[in-house]
């Protein structure tokens, strides 16, 4: 076991990447699930193993095949990326507890095999990014999960059409995205002879002033963005998630943007640093505007949605617009604010979906008018949607409230009008947050089902992962040690980087 544990950086990629083309081999409905469950739980196990390993001694670093950085690729795990990847392996394996009778009603059972294959694959890709030290290998896991994002979202095409459309215009947007990233990094290893994020970081300074190096801030701060879907690039992620297959909109919703806001926080703090980042090119008069109009306009617009799913993507951009001003603050107490909301966000969106999934399972549609009255249909579903819908809101006792409790202690300490025009924002947003929540309550609880209404309470195998998230999401706004101290840990870490 300790050998295998000593190995756990690369052994958390390197599984479920071996296991994608055996996966491909499968037929069937039982066993591409099964086999991608127990990859993605093993990656899971690793990733804890890394955290408390990390938390006790500090960074880990593996060099791939023995050879030293800056020369050989290095993969480290940092109170950071340790804290993501935990993230990423749970929430792909609690949506896998849920994907086998789910993805069985969307995907013909003869690609199933190609699906899960596609499934890990995208695992594999935000994994690796989350842990390696190379700024180009960055590039290359982020190209592995999009591709396998591409195909994943295009599965959905049995049950909507519009999952092709969906796809192909992601397929577009993060092509420019990626181009943008590939770009910046083409620059940095010009100006630096090094891909390494650690030996880039230690010559940033001496070449900071210089135009190329600028010019690569740019390009890598846009393409992130473009992937992260932070506000006004987020216009490929509302119809990738409404039609996507409904557990490659909840791991997704739980994972993919996370890994982009990872690479954003990363490259301001530990590759150019906080006094260059907003000192110098001024990132907090960019980031914050964005940051306020993406919370409070796409919770207006989730308000006017007739798709839940689609309610649920503006609402997603709206909470990666609380993110950016956690990170736009550039203090350890926004930092943590914001590392603190990719957890809690994920775990609370991710059971969402997976509530909506099961009403799709029993009914086959995800129309907020043609939902009425599931309440007294599915009451087990519909309350998981409720409590869910609390903790998206912030109400107290639920991760949104601790995330919003200190993202608001964060915007106040800068004790100017901004910070107080912060706080109010984040108030008006989560006032919406109450309509839209409660539109969707009051249709599925208020309102006369239509005649020859069909569905009834989703099956157990569906309904026991809804709740696992649910039940988690309270357990982590009552019991915060885990979240908010792993939140500090990695703020503190970071914002000492430099």
């Amino acid at each position: 076991m300790t050998f295998f544990m000593s190995h756990a950086p690369v052994l958390a990629i390197i599984i479920p990447l071996m296991g994608a083309p055996i996966c491909a081999l499968f037929r069937g409905k039982t066993a591409p699930w099964l086999f991608t469950l127990i990859l993605s739980g093993i990656a899971f196990a690793y990733s804890i193993d890394l955290l408390i390993a990390v938390s006790a001694n500090g960074p880990i670093s593996y060099e791939i095949g023995g050879w030293a950085p800056p020369y050989g690729i290095e993969y480290v795990a940092d109170p950071l990326s340790a804290f993501v990847m935990v993230i990423i392996s749970g929430i792909s394996t609690g949506v896998l507890l849920y994907a086998k009778d789910s993805i069985a009603n969307e995907v013909p059972t003869s690609r199933l095999g190609f699906f899960f294959a596609a499934y890990l694959l995208a695992l594999t890709g935000m994994m690796g990014i989350t842990v390696t030290g190379d700024a180009f290998n960055i590039f290359v896991f982020l190209e592995i999960t999009s591709l396998s994002s591409y195909v994943l979202i295009a599965m959905g095409a049995r049950q909507d059409r519009r999952a092709l459309t969906a796809a192909f215009q992601y397929l577009i947007i993060g092509t420019i995205g990626a181009t943008f990233i590939l770009i910046g990094v083409g620059l940095l290893y010009v100006m630096t002879g090094t891909l390494n994020i650690a030996d880039i970081a230690d010559k940033f300074d001496s070449i900071s002033d210089t135009r190329p190096i600028r010019a690569a801030v740019g390009f890598l701060i846009v393409g992130i963005a473009i992937k992260l879907a932070m506000f006004p690039f987020h216009v490929w992620l509302p119809n990738a998630y409404s039609y996507a297959p409904n557990i490659v909109t909840a791991f997704f919703a739980g994972t993919a943007t996370k890994v982009s806001v990872y690479l954003l926080i990363r490259f301001i703090y530990t590759v150019f640093g906080a006094d260059f980042s907003f000192g110098t090119v001024y990132l907090t008069e960019l980031l914050l505007p964005l940051g306020v109009i993406a919370a409070l306009s796409m919770s207006v617009v989730a308000i006017f949605q007739d798709n839940l799913k689609r309610l649920l993507a503006f609402s997603s951009v709206a909470q990666l617009g609380y993110i950016t001003i956690a990170i736009a603050l550039a203090t350890e107490a926004g930092l943590t604010a914001g590392i603190l909301h990719i957890f809690n966000h994920a775990i609370v969106k991710t059971g969402l979906f997976l509530t909506v999934g099961a009403m799709f399972f029993a009914t086959g549609t995800t129309s907020i008018k043609a939902l009425a009255g599931v309440g007294q249909r599915m009451p087990m579903t519909s309350f998981g949607f409720v409590l869910g819908g609390l903790g998206l809101i912030g109400i107290p006792l639920t991760p949104g409230f601790i995330s919003k409790w200190y993202l608001i202690q964060a915007v106040l300490e800068r004790g100017d009008y901004i910070g107080y025009g912060l706080a109010i924002a984040i108030l008006l947003s989560s006032i919406f947050a109450v309509i839209y929540i409660w539109r969707v309550v009051e249709i599925l609880y208020f309102h006369p089902s239509p005649e020859g209404a069909k569905g009834s309470e989703a099956p157990l195998s569906l309904l026991i992962p809804c709740w696992i998230f649910i039940l988690g999401s309270f357990y982590f706004g009552i019991e915060t040690s885990f979240n908010v101290g792993f939140a500090e840990q990695a703020a503190q870490f970071l914002m000492g980087a430099r």
